[in-house]
């Protein structure tokens, strides 16, 4: 049944993976925005959705709130030990998303684990006629990656797991979410860091969580961040992982031209037996201490309750400074 669906619906596959001129592309596709009365679709590219159906019920009650019309993948609540459904459900449910012109966003229940499971079964062709909104972050970053590379604008985001109780708790992370989809500016004053590398850039913003960006190394996923912001943010690790991938994207060239670096959230990291010795900023200062463009600290965008949104693809002015910086991406 798997290899069906494989070739069903993807036939054309190997044309399309072998078309990497995108890669070098500085403006990409926007999507066009919502309105009231468009239709989201919320599906489960990744991991399981065990016991959490208030929290997908309460994203569509938050997307009717917004006069939108929302429909539900139907592999979303499948199981499939670790996965949110088979790999050919989970890459069928996305697929039909993709495809039908009626819907205009595609909204991700949660991330997890088995995104990259399903990249090389997709078929961009007739999203590609018709862009829309793909919406997430953590392991739906490969997701972006891919669609970065397919010449689309896409917006990394709080997902439906992401919703608690009181929603007054994550409140600018709803609000610079529906922003983003109905086309308000998207404009940040972040907290000071003695760690910033004061300087003033704009370029496109590209990126995400920093194990997916150093899982797709070698791939046709892995994006080209020459004349890119890079944005990272990550959760659950050691810093010597930190220091691995960075060095790893260091040596697979991702610094080489990048105009900058934006510094997310650092959640959870995990304590080593071996102490490193100095702070993850630290730690990333010292990996980028060759390059002269400027990186920012505290950038409110990750695996915590304050999860505002970026517009990945998307030009964006960012002016560092010791006190105070200011992201500000284009209209």
């Amino acid at each position: 049944m798997q290899l069906f669906c494989v070739v069903f619906f993807f036939g054309n596959l190997t044309l399309l993976a072998q078309d990497n001129s995108i890669k070098n592309t500085t403006t990409l596709i926007q999507p066009d925005y919502l309105k009231a009365g468009d239709t989201v679709a919320i599906v489960a590219p990744s991991g399981i959705l065990k016991n959490r159906n208030d929290e997908v019920e309460q994203a569509i009650a938050l997307l009717k709130s917004w006069n939108l019309n929302v429909v539900v993948g139907d592999h979303v609540f499948s199981t499939d030990n670790h996965f949110a459904g088979t790999d050919a459900e989970r890459c069928e449910d996305f697929q039909k998303a993709l495809d039908d012109p009626s819907i205009s966003a595609i909204w991700s229940a949660r991330g997890g684990y088995g995104t990259v499971r399903i990249l090389d079964n997709l078929d961009y062709s007739k999203f590609k006629q018709k862009p829309k909104w793909v919406i997430g972050y953590s392991d739906i970053t490969a997701l972006h990656n891919q669609i970065h590379n397919e010449g689309v604008e896409s917006i990394h985001a709080l997902m439906c797991v992401s919703l608690t109780k009181d929603l007054g708790e994550i409140k600018e992370s709803i609000a610079t979410f529906r922003d983003a989809i109905f086309g308000e500016q998207i404009a940040y004053t972040l907290k000071g860091s003695n760690y910033n590398r004061v300087g003033e850039v704009t370029g496109p913003v590209v990126g995400g969580n920093l194990t997916i960006l150093h899982t797709m190394l070698g791939s046709n996923t892995s994006i080209d961040t020459s004349g890119k912001i890079l944005f990272i943010e990550e959760i659950g690790e050691y810093k010597y992982h930190i220091d691995r991938m960075l060095q790893s994207l260091k040596r697979a060239g991702y610094f080489e031209n990048c105009k900058g670096v934006m510094v997310g959230d650092m959640s959870k990291m995990r304590k080593n037996t071996t102490p490193w010795g100095t702070s993850v900023e630290q730690l990333i200062l010292d990996v980028l201490a060759e390059y002269d463009f400027p990186i920012v600290f505290n950038v409110p965008v990750g695996h915590e309750k304050d999860n505002r949104a970026l517009i990945l693809g998307r030009n964006a002015k960012i002016n560092v400074g010791k006190d105070t910086s200011t992201v500000v991406f284009e209209e």
